[in-house]
């Protein structure tokens, strides 16, 4: 009898689990596994979640109890043993006897691994969460008969992981084999076959293709490879690079980078050659006018009188006389001459509204220079590694757009406190870590820049240190003084009398941006009321302006 009713309680039960979700499996999984020591009772109460989950994704139950706990840490990317082993009280011992089974998870690209040389961390993926949250179970892409799209997809997934750490070079060599076996169909597999290149050099070679398709790169130094070739591996890479030893320039798919007539014997490109031939079915044209559509055309840009005090007239006189293309030219290679960096950052900096941003707008469209506009928010990422990506990936792009535009564009930073700010203290958690990487990334792209960065912020006193020596051009836009108030009231309001201008100047310390908040609401009047307004409304307009600045933070650019 007590086994028979054993049996029925374990049917009810089973029952009653087939209703749970699979966030709802891991739960009650997570909720048994808690200060369980990890041992056999909890495994016992665990069971039928277990099973569930085991059997739905296709893993041991081991592995099924050790996925639930990577889950409920998911939203760190930096997961580690130990913190495991403090949820559920034991010791780290015990769970690194499971190293296996944790294996087994990054196989099934369950969860990804880390390696420093000091720790191994972890995380889950964001395209596992999303498949568990929709109650589906993890399946990774497809690699077999793929498009050649989707192919490089593939093969950008397997470099990223590598240069992150989360893949071992031994692995990536093995995902690129299969990847090359299971789709011969494609022109690129067939014709990189018939190469016959060894290891390395197809490793290296399929770099050259990821960085030119994924980042339109088409220029890299060898010591970017050291995050691919370890050791032994990367000193040969390096030697058959400088020396010129490697297949790949025997075949002529790989040569030097010419710069003004000179070999350069540290940076490398790929060939007209493998472009054309191996290439072919990416249509990277098209892909290349797709990515200069990032750009902001200067023939778009609509001209605009600007008002300054004398100091930042003078100053911004100066830098759009040296941005203009024949003095641009010709300073560049002075300083080449010289070994001094050519490339030119310049900080803009002030309060809002005092015209930074469209100053740049000017400056580029009285120098012809297109602008590409990097937009702060989009290079923020709550998961980790993904904001230093998405911050290397604009300096590609502007790259890019610097080797195939007539002029150099601008890089612009707008509203930029956010990533040259002073740097965080790394104890404070991930997120300063991370914030502190891309400001190191940025750091070290301003100093190998080939074109023109102009960034703005309203906050100095919080500027990094490192960023104030980095910017050649420091230009302080003042709130106006009182002449240069009037003629901006007189410019945006043209009705407005040269007294009532004077007058509006002396009574109130507006910015540019709080002048035009005023003239736009003239506007709206005048349409209402078909006639302009008189100037006890326009102080009235000023004085609400004042109140609401207060309150609100008012004002463009």
């Amino acid at each position: 009898m007590r086994e028979m009713k054993i049996t029925e309680n374990k049917h009810i039960t089973l029952k009653r689990t087939k209703k749970f979700t699979l966030l709802q499996h891991i739960e009650q999984i997570v909720e048994a596994a808690k200060d369980s020591g990890f041992g056999a009772d909890f495994f016992e109460k665990a069971k039928p979640h277990i099973d569930f989950l085991a059997k739905k994704l296709k893993i041991t139950q081991i592995q099924a109890a050790l996925f639930s706990l990577f889950m409920d840490r998911s939203n760190d990317n930096n997961i580690l043993i130990s913190e495991i082993s403090e949820f559920v009280k034991c010791r780290n011992i015990k769970i690194l006897q499971y190293m296996k089974e944790i294996d087994g998870l990054v196989n099934r690209q369950l969860i990804r691994c880390r390696r420093t040389d000091h720790k191994f961390s972890y995380r889950v993926p964001l395209e596992v969460i999303e498949a568990i949250t929709q109650n589906e179970a993890y399946q990774p892409i497809s690699t077999v008969n793929v498009s050649i799209e989707k192919f490089f997809t593939v093969l950008n997934k397997l470099f990223t992981e590598c240069i992150e750490n989360e893949l071992t070079y031994s692995l990536l060599e093995k995902g690129i084999e299969e990847l090359i076996d299971n789709n011969m169909h494609l022109d690129f597999c067939k014709k990189l076959h018939e190469f016959l290149l060894d290891d390395l050099d197809k490793i290296l070679f399929l770099y050259f293709c990821y960085r030119l398709e994924h980042y339109d790169d088409n220029d890299f130094a060898y010591y970017e490879l050291v995050n691919i070739f370890k050791d032994e591996d990367f000193r040969q890479v390096k030697k058959s690079l400088k020396h010129k030893e490697s297949e790949l320039f025997e075949l002529n798919l790989i040569e030097c980078v010419n710069d003004n007539g000179f070999e350069d014997r540290d940076r490398f490109c790929l060939t007209d050659k493998a472009k054309n031939e191996l290439l072919g079915e990416l249509n990277l044209k098209e892909n290349q006018a797709k990515n200069k559509k990032d750009l902001l055309a200067f023939s778009s840009l609509a001209e605009k009188t600007m008002f300054y005090n004398e100091k930042e007239h003078t100053q911004i006189q100066q830098l759009t006389e040296l941005l203009r293309e024949d003095n641009f030219i010709n300073v560049k290679n002075r300083l080449k001459e010289k070994g001094m960096r050519t490339g030119f950052a310049c900080l803009f900096h002030g309060a809002p509204g005092t015209g930074k941003t469209e100053t740049v707008y000017q400056i580029a469209r009285q120098t012809q220079r297109d602008i590409l506009l990097v937009d702060i928010s989009q290079t923020k990422s709550m998961w980790f590694g993904e904001s230093e990506k998405k911050i290397k990936e604009v300096f590609l792009r502007y790259k890019y757009a610097v080797e195939n535009s007539k002029i150099a564009p601008i890089l612009l930073f707008n509203e930029a406190d956010a990533v040259i700010s002073k740097r965080k203290d790394v104890t404070s958690g991930n997120v300063a870590q991370t914030e502190n990487a891309i400001q190191n990334i940025i750091l070290q792209e301003m100093e190998n820049l080939e074109g023109i960065m102009i960034a703005t912020t309203n906050l100095t006193a919080n500027l990094d240190k490192a960023f104030e020596r980095r910017f050649l051009y420091k230009i302080e836009f003042a709130k106006p003084n009182p002449d240069a108030k009037k003629h901006i009231w007189q410019s945006i309001i043209p009705a407005i009398s040269i007294e009532n201008a004077e007058n509006l100047s002396t009574m109130f310390d507006f910015s540019g941006g709080q002048i035009e908040n005023i003239a736009r609401k003239c506007t709206v009047e005048s349409i209402i009321s078909g006639g302009e307004p008189k100037f006890e409304m326009l102080v009235n307009y000023c004085k609400n302006e004042k109140l609401e600045k207060e309150h609100t933070k008012i004002g463009f650019y």
